[in-house]
């Protein structure tokens, strides 16, 4: 997966968990694509403090999902659901008789979800 789509979904789960200044300065350089010099003259701070903020920030957020794994159970469902679409339209595209082995797939995938 994409590092800045990765952080991003990061971001989007466990905001509200960071400081002011921490999601004002992630949603600059990674929302806004403004340049550490930009932010840096926003906040009047050297370019390399902005950096230090970026890569706490990262890490802030990396320890949350290590901890709380919000984003990996959201992309294990999202797949889970992507499946059962895929095989509900398999049936309705099926002739045959070939349903309840489908159905069955189906139903794995409905009860994972619910863990």
């Amino acid at each position: 997966m994409d590092k800045i789509f990765f952080l991003t979904m990061l971001y989007d789960f466990y905001s509200e968990l960071l400081t002011n200044k921490q999601k004002e300065i992630f949603e600059l350089y990674y929302l806004n694509d403004f340049s550490l010099h930009e932010i840096g003259s926003m906040y009047k701070i050297s370019r390399q403090a902005v950096l230090d903020t970026i890569k706490r920030t990262e890490k802030v957020l990396s320890n949350y999902e290590q901890k709380l794994s919000l984003v990996e159970k959201y992309l294990n469902q999202k797949k889970s659901i992507e499946n059962i679409i895929n095989n509900i339209e398999n049936i309705i595209s099926d002739n045959s008789s070939n349903y309840i082995d489908t159905l069955e797939v189906v139903k794995k995938d409905l009860s994972n979800l619910l863990d």
